[in-house]
């Protein structure tokens, strides 16, 4: 008899094989085991033992190369072959099934083929069957061979839920197409399901089929019967490894399936017979970037499915940007190293919809927490494709974002403020890392984070106080009494305009830059700009749109704008545009600001370089010229010969000023006296909050004059002091702070003895110094004098200044003539002379005689009164107090 060779490509029963030709797979042929008949597995139930039957030949056998010979056929219905099976190991077929009692002989075995080797062998056969009953092997078995078999998952999400991501074993009964097919789930020795799968993170072509409403065939995809084919001859009835993942909307079951050497799913991606699909991603999590990895192997090679794919992407281009503009949610402003600007939207995101009333209120909240992260900010920028105009739109790069090695679209989708597009199949212009952002839009919905919340939006809602004049009044009477309002610039509407955010406040605002003019620009294409007025607002653009700046308010307008100094990153940004030569100094507003000698010299400066305005600035026909004295004051053309040849200036900084004489504390600034301090006061504080120090208190009462440790109770930290009073009965004291100036009522509790040699005034003497201003005259009235404080802490706090030290009487009172220590301006741009020009003070009416000697000095002042008088600023509003 002819011996012939085939692969084995299934097995239907313990006794029954599926041939294919080794040289053409396409053709099949049928062979039973002769003789031998075994248990058959049955859709309405199968018989004892036929899947243990089935699966003994299944193991033995599927995909593997064996011989055979054709004993007898059988030409009823479909003609079968029965025959002999040799397999590689040596076993041949069914001597080896009926041994191990799987098979069992058929009763018509031999009756019509008489030859000898026929008798030969179910002589054998016989007697194996024989000693498989003798030793009660396979179906001889008394018990253990019915098996409970599901054919369909009555409850598929209870099912997920008790199942996923568990490895369980599972037979692949039948491929569909290459990413389904029917699968025997093996849960247990005795409960089995079998039900179709879908395979995890893929989209195969589909193979030929007939449509069941009409009838109708209709023919495969591309490459369908490819991917049909190269999963079933590596699958089909092999056992595999099955992890469930989850349910597709149908209610069919999602999986991953191993072969034992790996992933079916990422074989077939790279051989190009399968599409990645993005409906799992959440699904597989990490695992969905090896399968994207792998069709982008296809994708390069240009195999199956991506056969002639035009390459439209050039590479990831990388660069560097500064983040200019927020113009919502999911699109800003990029200016790259050569200052170009454009417009670029982040990939595979979407900002809260503004159609979906749900999402709709957390517009502004998003575009916030982007303004925060980004505006301002270097950042790395990925682009990943186009996005097409629409709408009105031009067309603009889709790009990632990095801050701090972190991508802000993912940090946006963490927090529930932007959702993931679903892109077309073939819409490769999306994002890297698009399944890690589908990941966390579903773990935001899950944890309701931002508008998958359920409660509404927190935005503010600001209230515009420069609508009108009234409103302006009431809201700059509570902004003067701060300093240094932490604000937004929302617009920019000029070099020297914009229109102000003050979260605190729920306040919105147009502010005007006070002591500078600037040139405006056009406000619409027919209107002409001032020169370098266009320049002047794009300088403020780049610099204060949408940034996080401070404000102090001074005043408003006629219109209902606040005046006052806007702070970008700590700097005046009125001094920034005066140093590019795109604004003037408006002298009288400036004299009267603090920041007026730095305003000055910034123009000087701009002047200097010919920069903006300045670019045709001939100094020579400059009117006024001024010239400096032997001391640095400013004399326009001549040398008062009143003042002294030389003067005592002294760095100083205004620690406290009294609220009853308007008298100053100061401190000296030096190389040794402020890093001496420093020093002193670091060493005092880590030894008061440390033990046993920490709780140690006066053993006695205090008395009047002595030294001891006292804690502020604004800041809690503790302080060198002198007792000036002391409250038995409420057991309070009244203390100085020696090195500040200031005072406090303090319980007892709050004091410790300062006996520590460390801190004592041997080794540092106080460092607050009692001073007044030089030619002044304060208000006796308590409401004039509150002011003339205020301003005074105004001008002074937090500020290192210039003292002239006019006189020093014998008590170490300091008489002098305050300077800002960036002004370059002389007498008349001092301290005391904005004091008397506030009206917060008038000059003194009985003048010492080294005050009476300095009459230029006294004489600039009295015009700075006059002044005050006549336009009724503070003591003088009603007129003058003196005339009586």
């Amino acid at each position: 008899m002819p011996i012939n060779q085939a692969k084995v490509k299934s097995v239907l029963s313990g006794d029954t094989l599926i041939l294919a030709s080794v040289n053409n797979p396409t053709q099949e042929r049928t062979l039973s085991l002769a003789y031998v008949s075994a248990p058959r597995l049955r859709r309405e139930g199968d018989e004892p033992f036929a899947f243990h039957s089935r699966d003994y030949l299944r193991r033995m056998t599927v995909g593997k190369v064996i011989q055979f010979t054709i004993l007898y056929s059988i030409p009823t219905g479909a003609k079968r072959d029965y025959g002999t099976v040799y397999l590689q190991t040596g076993q041949s077929l069914p001597d080896a099934a009926v041994a191990e009692g799987w098979v069992k002989l058929r009763e018509d075995a031999g009756r019509k083929d008489e030859s000898e080797a026929s008798k030969a062998l179910l002589e054998k056969l016989e007697l194996a069957e024989a000693s498989a009953k003798t030793d009660s092997k396979g179906i001889w078995a008394s018990a253990g061979g019915n098996l409970e078999n599901a054919n369909e998952v009555p409850d598929p999400k209870g099912f997920v839920e008790q199942y996923r991501d568990k490895s369980i074993e599972g037979i692949v009964e039948r491929v569909l197409t290459g990413d389904r097919m029917i699968m025997r789930l093996c849960l247990s020795s005795r409960k089995h399901v079998q039900t179709m799968v879908l395979v995890a993170g893929i989209r195969a072509p589909a193979t030929k089929r007939t449509n069941p409403s009409d009838g109708k065939e209709q023919p495969a995809e591309t490459f369908g019967q490819e991917a049909h084919e190269f999963v079933e001859s590596r699958l089909l009835q092999r056992t595999v490894e099955v992890e469930i993942l989850g349910l597709s909307p149908q209610g069919t079951l999602v999986c991953t399936i191993k072969h034992p050497n790996g992933s079916i799913a990422k074989f077939l991606l790279e051989a190009g017979l399968a599409r990645c699909t993005d409906f799992h991603s959440t699904m597989l999590g990490g695992q969905m970037s090896v399968l994207r990895q792998a069709e982008k192997q296809a994708k390069d090679k240009r195999i199956g499915l991506f056969q002639g794919l035009a390459n439209n992407m050039q590479g990831a281009s990388e660069s560097d940007a500064t983040v200019t503009r927020i113009q919502t949610a999911d699109t800003v402003y990029l200016r790259d190293k050569s200052s170009d600007e454009k417009r670029v939207s982040l990939s595979s995101v979407r900002q809260p919809k503004p159609t979906d009333p749900k999402q709709a209120p957390f517009q502004a909240e998003a575009k916030e927490f982007l303004r925060k992260k980004l505006i301002g900010k270097h950042v790395r920028v990925t682009v990943d494709g186009k996005k097409a105009a629409t709408e009105g739109f031009e067309e603009r790069d889709v790009v990632t974002i990095m801050i701090n090695n972190k991508n802000m679209a993912l940090q946006l989708v963490e927090a529930g403020y932007a959702s993931v597009i679903r892109h077309r199949r073939d819409d490769e212009d999306r994002s890297p890392a698009y399944d890690e952002l589908l990941a966390a839009e579903e773990a935001a919905q899950k944890d309701e984070k931002g508008m998958w919340s359920p409660k509404p939006s927190a935005a503010k809602t600001y209230q515009d106080y420069s609508e009108s004049l009234q409103k302006a009044k009431i809201q700059s009477s509570v902004l003067q009494r701060q300093k240094k309002i932490p604000a937004i610039v929302d617009f920019v509407k000029g070099g020297s305009r914009f229109t102000i955010l003050i979260p605190r406040e729920n306040a919105k605002l147009t502010f005007v830059l006070s002591g500078i003019r600037a040139p405006r620009s056009a406000r619409n294409a027919n209107e002409k700009s001032d020169p370098f007025g266009q320049e002047a607002h794009d300088f403020a653009n780049r610099r204060c749109l949408q940034r996080d700046v401070e404000i102090d308010v001074e005043a408003t307008d006629k219109i209902g704008a606040f005046i006052g100094t806007l702070y970008v990153n700590r700097e005046n940004f009125a001094k920034l545009l005066l140093e590019e030569g795109f604004a003037s100094v408006h002298r009288y507003s400036a004299e009267q600001s603090e920041h007026g000698g730095e305003l000055f010299a910034a123009e000087d400066k701009a002047k200097a370089a010919k920069k903006g305005i300045w670019k045709d600035y001939d100094p020579s026909i400059e009117d006024g010229v001024e010239t400096l004295d032997l001391n640095g004051a400013t004399t326009n053309g001549h040398i008062d010969s009143s003042a002294p040849v030389k003067k005592d200036y002294r760095d100083v900084v205004v620690t406290h000023v009294d609220p009853a004489t308007a008298h100053l504390k100061l401190q000296l600034i030096g190389p040794t006296t402020s890093a001496a301090l420093t020093v002193l006061m670091a060493t005092f504080a880590k030894f008061h909050h440390s033990p046993p120090s920490s709780e140690k208190s006066l053993s006695n009462p205090p008395k009047a004059g002595d030294l001891v440790a006292a804690r502020f109770s604004e800041d809690q930290e503790w302080y060198r002091a002198r007792i000036r009073r002391n409250d038995r009965e409420a057991k309070k004291a009244d203390v100085l702070f020696i090195d500040y100036g200031n005072s406090e009522t303090l319980p007892w509790s709050e004091l410790r003895p300062m006996t520590q040699p460390q801190f004592s005034l041997v080794k540092l003497k106080p460092q607050a110094f009692d001073a007044a201003l030089s030619f002044l005259q304060f208000p006796t009235s308590a409401e004039y004098l509150a002011d003339a404080v205020r301003f005074l802490e105004n001008v002074t706090g937090e500020k290192q200044l210039v003292a002239s030290v006019d006189l020093e009487e014998k008590d170490g009172t300091l008489w002098t003539t305050l300077f800002d220590a960036e002004s370059e301006g002389g007498e008349e741009a001092s301290v005391n002379a904005e004091v008397v020009a506030e009206g917060a003070a008038m000059v003194s009416r009985k003048l010492k005689n080294w005050e009476k000697a300095r009459g230029k000095i006294v004489e600039g002042l009295k015009a700075k009164e006059e002044e005050a008088k006549g336009q009724r600023l503070g003591m003088w509003e009603y007129g003058d107090l003196t005339e009586d």
